[in-house]
């Protein structure tokens, strides 16, 4: 039953999160490390990826689904280091350095929680 729970959960924040990929994608913008290039074509993927993947989460392709976001939550990852030392990405999402640094291991969370959706 808890697993269900959490699988809804995830769905709807994958979801809700990649369609603020499009809506608003200057937040993002403002997180992308400098040494990766075309940083909105990225966004809208990452975005694009975060809403198929995530109702792919409550269908029958479950499983490939939480794979995908596994590999999504590894993909976009230098963007939480790059939060974490710049100010600038800090200031352009009204973030501390000490917020950034508490939520990059949520990532590992994630990836544990995708994990788990997987498995049957």
């Amino acid at each position: 039953m808890l697993k269900k729970i959490t699988i809804f959960i995830m769905s709807f924040f994958y979801v809700f999160i990649g369609i603020k990929h499009f809506t608003d994608p200057d937040y993002f913008l403002g997180i992308m490390p400098p040494y990766i290039s075309w940083h909105l074509e990225l966004v809208y993927l990452s975005g694009f990826f975060e809403v198929v993947l995530g109702l792919g989460l409550l269908t029958k392709y479950r499983r490939y689904s939480a794979i995908g976001l596994i590999m999504l939550l590894i993909a976009v990852f230098p963007a939480n280091i790059h939060l974490i030392l710049s100010e600038e990405a800090q200031m352009s999402i009204n973030i501390t350095k000490q917020t950034a640094i508490i939520r990059a291991p949520f990532q590992l969370l994630f990836i544990g929680l995708a994990y788990w959706h997987s498995k049957p």
